[in-house]
């Protein structure tokens, strides 16, 4: 059988999967605080009894692009966005400590402050637990202060303060449930220079447009070997009919 078609087998199927990554990264446009994918394909050569210039593809996952998604007002006490650098610190369900810049705050049943997606908001000392109030703010610093009912305007208490991180960019990488986590070996510690925008969301940095135009790009390298594919069927034909004929 021709080794063509195990090329372009393997040509298909990466085709696919960064289809997947595009597909991923598209129904994600409109996802808060969401920070894109990126893929590449690589290619590695054939080795044994081939032509040189026959190579299979691989289409590796290469990073996450970090950069700001554009900022939304929304004017809701709860909901902050990085400005600039930075992430909140959350917690896991294992009770790991991962990163976000999804700013979407609520207040649960049980009076913690956790994230739209229900992981809590860490603090000075672990999650931030949200006493009854009135009214609650956060600062710029990402102090959070409440007025107790019935207390005067010009009485705020401070309860806690968001533990607001800036990572190095190259010790970070995507978590399989979408947070951002550090290498091994890396401490994180609060940093006091990352400011917030009360009232505002970040969006989702995907750009819809180029992720629209790779799809396409996508879907016709699928077709181009799956093309190859049929050719090579038809040539294993073809030597089969001549190999009966001798």
């Amino acid at each position: 059988m021709d080794r063509m078609l195990y090329i372009a087998m393997n040509g298909a199927k990466n085709a696919l999967l960064a289809q997947a990554t595009t597909s991923h990264n598209l129904a994600n446009a409109n996802t808060v605080g969401f920070k894109a994918d990126l893929d590449e394909f690589k290619a590695l050569p054939v080795y044994g009894p081939v032509l040189a210039s026959r190579v299979y593809s691989e289409d590796t996952r290469v990073g996450t692009n970090l950069n700001a998604g554009s900022l939304m007002t929304t004017g809701r006490d709860l909901d902050i966005a990085i400005q600039g650098d930075g992430w909140i610190a959350v917690q896991t369900p294992e009770g790991q400590e991962a990163y976000t810049r999804a700013g979407e705050l609520k207040i649960d049943s049980a009076g913690l402050l956790t994230t739209a997606t229900g992981h809590p908001v860490l603090g000075n000392d672990g999650p931030i637990a949200i006493p009854p109030a009135a009214k609650v703010q956060i600062g710029a610093d990402g102090g959070i202060t409440i007025l107790a009912p019935g207390d005067p305007p010009n009485a705020p208490l401070l309860v806690d303060r968001i533990k607001l991180v800036n990572p190095p960019r190259e010790a970070m990488e995507k978590r399989l449930d979408g947070l951002m986590g550090v290498k091994a070996g890396v401490t994180v510690d609060p940093d006091a220079n990352v400011r917030v925008v009360a009232g505002a969301l970040e969006g989702s940095n995907v750009n819809a447009v180029d992720a629209m135009v790779r799809m396409i790009q996508y879907a016709r390298m699928f077709e181009t070997q799956s093309k190859l594919m049929q050719q090579a069927d038809t040539n294993g034909e073809a030597t089969n009919r001549l190999l009966t004929l001798a």
